[in-house]
């Protein structure tokens, strides 16, 4: 029998933090208010850095993925850590769904399902084509530049065609070892920012508002953006439900980011269902629906 009915996963800077900022206190926070949500339904949760090691995952019921926000940095070693570690216990969100969400080739399966998604052009590692060829192929006037597989705008660059020259020796070196995808700019990010919308096993839970610092295209709050309580339309919450009924099989917990794109469209820029930031803090009672969600999932299967 497991220790642990659920191990939530993080990574090494946020299991013992000496030094506590806003950004860990964020996280410590969050996982407070679900560990007691969760307490509440008779369920014990530990947090516990992925890659530690030292620990017995065949002690985990569930390992729930909620801040392993180095991944993305080291994803040889995360790849190899899922393979292993599939086998000891059972992951929320499920395997499947996980190896298919680490990669936004996965956008291209939203679309071909019928989920509006900003247009997309993907560069496969070991390519030999430039940078200006490919932007040339797009024939847009200007792009986002980004991995693949990536997170926090890690090589995410808005270029115009006078900054295509200068990214070329950067290009070269990243598309020789990973995928790379080129995305027209949506010109809407920097004027009206980008909806977030939560969902528990299918159903819309909340939604925020992220609004990039002025003079900046990322929302992220590691570049100056800030978040803001917001109320989504039917069509945004109608959107973000399709694309997570889009996924196979549909998610325990996810996060859809809404954009509106160059046509006026609401359009789906991402899907995380990794180890997506939930904003549990701002609508406390989200997280009885989290780990509403969780128990379920652990009594029927």
């Amino acid at each position: 029998m497991p220790k642990h009915d659920i191990v939530l996963l993080t990574d090494a800077r946020y299991v013992n933090p000496q030094q506590v900022d806003l950004y860990t206190q964020n996280i410590l926070d969050e996982d407070k208010l679900l560990t007691a949500a969760l307490q509440a339904k008779g369920l014990q949760a530990i947090r516990v850095d992925w890659a530690d090691e030292t620990f017995n995952w065949q002690d985990a019921g569930v390992a729930v993925f909620r801040s392993t926000w180095d991944y993305f940095d080291r994803f040889a070693a995360f790849s190899a850590w899922l393979e292993k570690t599939k086998e000891l216990t059972r992951f929320v969100n499920p395997y499947a769904l996980i190896r298919w969400n680490l990669d936004k080739h996965y956008l291209l399966d939203l679309q071909a399902r019928g989920v509006n998604i900003p247009e997309t052009i993907f560069i496969e590692a070991g390519e030999t084509t430039t940078l200006a060829a490919v932007v040339a192929q797009s024939g847009w006037e200007e792009v986002i530049l980004k991995p693949a597989v990536s997170g926090a705008a890690r090589h995410t660059y808005r270029l115009r065609a006078e900054d295509i020259a200068r990214h070329e020796a950067i290009f070269r070196h990243l598309i020789a070892n990973e995928a790379m995808m080129l995305q027209v700019f949506q010109r809407s990010v920097p004027e009206k920012g980008e909806i977030a919308l939560m969902y528990f096993n299918g159903h819309y839970s909340h939604a925020v508002l992220k609004i990039a610092k002025p003079g900046d295209f990322r929302v992220q709050d590691d570049f100056g953006g800030t978040v803001h309580a917001y109320q989504p339309t039917p069509a945004e919450i109608d959107l973000g439900a399709r694309a997570i009924h889009a996924c196979q099989p549909v998610p325990v917990y996810g996060r859809v980011d809404i954009i509106e794109d160059n046509y006026g469209n609401p359009a789906v820029g991402e899907v995380e269902l990794i180890e997506p930031e939930l904003w549990l803090r701002m609508y406390p009672a989200a997280a009885e629906k989290m780990a509403g969600a969780l128990a379920n999932y652990i009594s029927t299967r």
